[in-house]
């Protein structure tokens, strides 16, 4: 009997020390790291990103209205939200990411505000895709025209109306409706110029081939024009060196 408690003492003195190395191995191992806090994601109205500084981090939630061009893995965009519109200049995204973002879609874009000759753009953008819809109806800016404020519809989808068709000069000195470039010298396919007046001022206009190729429309309807036509347009309030809308629609004055 008194072998029998010793070895069972044994037992229990062999376990209790097997159960303390076991937990002092345990109190050894490093403790399980911490997850950082994921920082705030801040998003700008159109505001607070008209106020930021040039060359400063800025990210916001905006909408696809439509896309220009797509080449080398970077796509550029004209985008508009509720209180204001952006152009996203050459943003990396995969074909197949570029076929992705239509019209309306929602897109939070986190990049840099730049400048271009007056345009002000996010570059070196990146971005996510969010639930939600939207697609600007145009905004009648024909009474800005020549007026300071019209600034304040930088890259919006804006509409003309009641335009009169005046005429360019090509390189022969002739009076056209419209020229192939801006100075007469592109072909079939470069970007279209054309000249519109009201009430007696003069603005140049451009169908941006990028954006409005040979077959669209838009395209074939100024190729059509004739001086003295009136007409109303729409199209995204782009800027170069002052007002350079990129016209998307062009139809008879209603």
């Amino acid at each position: 009997m008194k072998r029998f408690l010793a070895v069972l003492l044994a037992l229990a003195l062999i376990f209790t020390l097997a159960a303390c190395g076991q937990k002092k191995e345990e109190e050894k191992k490093d403790p399980e790291p911490t997850p950082e806090p994921t920082p705030e994601v801040v998003v700008m109205s159109h505001d607070e990103f008209e106020a930021a500084a040039l060359d400063t981090a800025v990210t916001v939630e905006t909408y696809v209205q439509a896309k220009q061009s797509w080449w080398d893995n970077k796509g550029t965009f004209y985008t508009q939200a509720e209180d204001g519109a952006y152009f996203l200049y050459n943003m990396p995204c995969s074909q197949e990411e570029y076929d992705k973002l239509v019209p309306g879609t929602k897109i939070r874009v986190t990049g840099y505000k730049s400048e271009w000759s007056g345009e002000v753009e996010i570059i070196d953008a990146t971005y996510e895709i969010l639930e939600g819809s939207f697609i600007a109806e145009a905004t009648d800016v024909t009474g800005l025209l020549g007026k300071e404020e019209l600034i304040d519809h930088q890259n919006e989808f804006v509409s003309f109306k009641g335009m009169t068709v005046e005429p360019s000069t090509d390189k022969e000195g002739k009076e056209v409706a419209f020229l192939y470039s801006w100075d007469g010298s592109g072909e079939e396919g470069s970007d279209l110029y054309f000249n519109v007046s009201k009430d007696g001022q003069v603005y140049n206009f451009t169908v941006e081939s990028y954006l409005c190729g040979p077959d669209t429309d838009v395209y074939q309807a100024v190729k059509a024009l004739n001086i003295g036509d009136t007409i109303d347009l729409e199209g995204f309030l782009y800027w170069y060196e002052g007002a350079n809308p990129h016209i998307t629609a062009v139809k008879a004055a209603q």
